[in-house]
């Protein structure tokens, strides 16, 4: 009896004991929320590498792709698990804009780790049109409402909602043309099917060093070394600004300590490293600069692409 009774009040105290297991306790799962293969892969995979001697235990990476994103990120938010890790684009931020119940609430369900990286989109038009420069592309589409189209990777892609606000701002109207990928898109824009294309820097640089695309402007606030004689739009649109933005996230309720950790094995590579030059190359800012201005650049953009949406007529589906 004495043996059972002891045996009873030692459960409870058992417990504890293992919910405060030391983290990480086991391998640590990247969702990538795309299919394999895609950009968001290149930092995720390097990333995992320099993590899993600093942490003790294996980083994969795994593709989870489906419904535009929402399928990986509603996967790390249902483990509700710190070993289970979201590496995603900007699409976290966008698709509550585009989609009624997405199946999470970025700013209730996920917990900011850092910022990966962050990137200029660029403007494309083939050199044989007679949109020259902006001020053309701004000038017909002022004449022509709705005539010039422009090409995505998608409808409701970072690269769509570029043109979106674009139009927006400037108060042009082009037509919208998505495609399944940057690739098909391009292919489009050589065969004239498309009078233009948004697409991200690093997938514009070869055609434009092959001289096989002329580069309009580009999306971010000031011009980017890798382009410095062409404008950003902002020039001729003032306060027009959008990037194509990497991160991490953990699920609610992810530990400070643990962010705090991850934060810093990671904050090394911005210096120096293979990942850093890569990225430099495709002109790609590699940040790592923890969970604050992550946080920070949820609160203004999940707003703001609600905003966008409804004035460019894309609705919730």
């Amino acid at each position: 009896m004495k043996a059972t009774r002891r045996a009873l009040l030692a459960t409870p105290l058992a417990a504890p004991a293992l919910a405060q297991a030391p983290w990480p306790n086991r391998t640590i799962r990247f969702i990538v929320p795309f299919a394999p293969g895609g950009p968001v892969e290149i930092p995720a995979r390097f990333i995992a590498e320099q993590l899993a001697p600093i942490l003790g235990q294996a980083v994969i990476v795994e593709a989870r792709p489906g419904a535009g994103g929402a399928l990986g990120i509603q996967a790390v938010v249902q483990a509700n698990d710190p070993h289970t890790l979201l590496v995603t684009t900007s699409a976290v931020a966008v698709l509550p804009a585009l989609v009624r119940d997405p199946g999470f609430d970025p700013l209730r369900d996920l917990t900011p780790i850092t910022l990966v990286t962050d990137g200029a989109m660029v403007i494309l038009a083939r050199p044989d049109t007679a949109i020259r420069d902006l001020d053309d592309l701004l000038a017909q589409a002022r004449a022509a409402p709705g005539r010039i189209s422009y090409g995505s990777s998608g409808a409701g892609s970072t690269t769509h909602l570029g043109g979106a606000l674009l139009c927006s701002m400037a108060g042009i109207e082009l037509l919208h043309v998505p495609y399944r990928g940057a690739a098909q898109a391009v292919n489009a824009l050589y065969a004239g099917d498309t009078a233009l294309m948004v697409t991200g820097l690093g997938e514009a640089m070869p055609h434009l060093r092959e001289g096989r695309l002329r580069a309009l402007a580009v999306t971010s606030a000031a011009r980017v070394p890798l382009l410095p004689a062409v404008p950003a739009a902002a020039e001729r649109v003032p306060g027009y600004a959008i990037t194509i933005w990497y991160a991490m996230l953990g699920p609610r309720g992810t530990p400070p300590e643990v962010v705090a950790r991850i934060a810093a094995a990671v904050a090394p590579l911005r210096d120096g490293s293979a990942l850093a030059a890569r990225m430099a190359a495709a002109g790609i800012e590699l940040l790592l600069d923890g969970p604050g201005p992550l946080a920070a650049r949820l609160a203004r953009e999940v707003p703001r692409w609600k905003q966008v949406a409804a004035a460019a007529g894309i609705r919730a589906e």
